[in-house]
């Protein structure tokens, strides 16, 4: 096959749930993010026509089970919850089993849910069954490790072992390398653009058994209920079910392979793709050549948000870079990743939720607690104390609010040995919540380890 020239590179020195009798067994041990193990090594086509009865072996069901009943979820479009789904398996399992092997099961429609982007707009969901999602992490745990080891090193997301934060510790190591320009690619509305056709073209390539082939085509065509009608669906692979993540890394696998094979630079996470280069120049070349290349997979890049530029400041992942006065390039949340926290914690203690402040904490404790984790390998350490001091200030005007008027706060400040006059001033304005929550007053009775107490963790380190 001919392969698009992506620029010139080398001037530029990745509890167990119960089944029936028939398919009991052992489960096994969990994989890391619950991905199926990459430990098989295989090449390009599968090699066997039995894939189907790979995916209704007893331990590989056993394993699945167990997986959607960790991931829990909402119900799909017949209601069913996840803990229905044992005994829903009891009873129907060998009617399903039979519908697998012959090439006769049908999924359901999917359950549209709108959910909003952090850039505004809003993001489709496609939420299958859990008849529907088990079955297809059962196809996951068979497919994954059959393809994991044939992609590429550069490729990041939804791979067993494999974070965003190793994405973006190799995008600073070519930055620190001299790559001072990035082509970012982001491709227009990815996961409900994918062209059916394309990728059944790509999956024929590496799957020899035809149930699976065919299963795999009905997942993608099956319809989705929007408001009681169900609409089919002519492309696209909504985000919501296990196998979307694998399917969307054998249709972009071409693409990195060829900028692979021109020895570029680059990190894919899903379909945020960013490569990095020495010059403008460089840069412009491979953007134009991805555009053509993408073109032949059916997806275009979306213009307003792709672009080549310099690196600082230009968010990946959730992070982004800055070059200290030494010339160290360094780590920082992206000021859209840091929008986005604003958003959510100002959610979480919205000063008329009408919860109490355990239940407040709590939730928004939860909350940080992962976002800290996401964010560990940031560097600059600033935005992080600002928001620590915002979010402190935040639960102040919230405890206001719990207090509500002036003789109470006052009482309580006292209690917590607040002298008299500054007690009284705080309590004099205490319906001004936001303003009063900055009053010396409050930063007393409420101080920073009063919240170090509570479990509210600190953002910076």
């Amino acid at each position: 096959m001919t392969t698009e020239r992506l620029g010139d590179a080398r001037h530029q020195p990745s509890p167990q749930g119960e089944l029936p009798p028939a398919v009991r067994g052992e489960a096994a041990p969990r994989e890391r993010s619950g991905e199926a193990s990459a430990a098989a090594r295989g090449n390009a086509r599968s090699g066997t026509e039995s894939l189907m009865e790979e995916v209704v072996a007893r331990e590989n069901l056993q394993r699945a089970l167990k997986r959607v009943k960790q991931n829990k979820g909402s119900p799909g479009v017949d209601g069913m919850r996840v803990d229905q789904l044992p005994d829903h398996l009891r009873e129907h399992w060998p009617s399903l089993r039979a519908q697998l092997l012959e090439g006769r099961y049908r999924p359901q429609p999917v359950k549209r849910q709108m959910i909003p982007k952090p850039g505004g707009g809003e993001r489709m969901l496609g939420i299958p069954t859990v008849l529907d999602r088990f079955i297809q992490q059962a196809i996951l745990q068979v497919l994954q490790p059959r393809f994991d080891p044939t992609f590429s090193e550069h490729a990041y997301g939804f791979r067993p072992g494999r974070r965003a934060q190793d994405a973006i510790l190799a995008a600073q190591r070519y930055v620190e390398g001299g790559r001072h320009f990035v082509v970012d690619i982001d491709l227009e509305k990815f996961f409900d653009r994918v062209n059916h056709d394309v990728l059944m073209g790509r999956l024929a390539k590496r799957i020899a058994d035809k149930r699976m082939l065919a299963l795999s085509r009905r997942y993608l065509e099956a319809g989705i209920m929007a408001n009681g009608v169900a609409v089919e669906r002519h492309e696209g692979t909504p985000q919501g079910g296990p196998l979307s993540p694998l399917l969307a890394n054998v249709l972009l696998d071409e693409v990195d392979k060829e900028l692979e094979r021109r020895g570029h630079a680059f990190c894919r996470y899903a379909d945020d793709c960013n490569v990095y280069v020495r010059s403008k120049r460089a840069g412009e070349r491979v953007m134009q050549a991805l555009k053509r290349h993408y073109a032949r997979l059916r997806l275009r890049i979306n213009e307003t948000k792709s672009a080549v530029a310099e690196p600082w400041g230009r968010p990946f992942l959730g992070y982004t870079f800055w070059r200290n006065r030494h010339g160290e390039v360094r780590r920082a949340v992206a000021e859209k990743a840091l929008t986005a926290a604003r958003a959510r914690i100002r959610l979480i203690t919205c000063r008329n939720g009408g919860r109490r402040m355990g239940t407040l904490v709590e939730e928004l404790k939860t909350f940080l607690v992962g976002w800290k984790e996401y964010f560990r390998l940031v560097q600059v350490q600033r935005p992080l104390r600002d928001l620590d001091k915002w979010v402190r200030r935040r639960l102040r005007a919230a405890q206001l609010t719990q207090w509500k008027r002036g003789t109470t706060v006052y009482r309580e400040l006292r209690a917590r040995g607040v002298p008299m006059r500054r007690a009284q001033e705080a309590a004099a304005h205490a319906t001004r919540w936001w303003r009063t929550a900055a009053h010396a007053a409050l930063q007393e009775a409420l101080p920073i380890r009063y919240y170090d107490r509570l479990g509210i963790p600190r953002l910076a380190t």
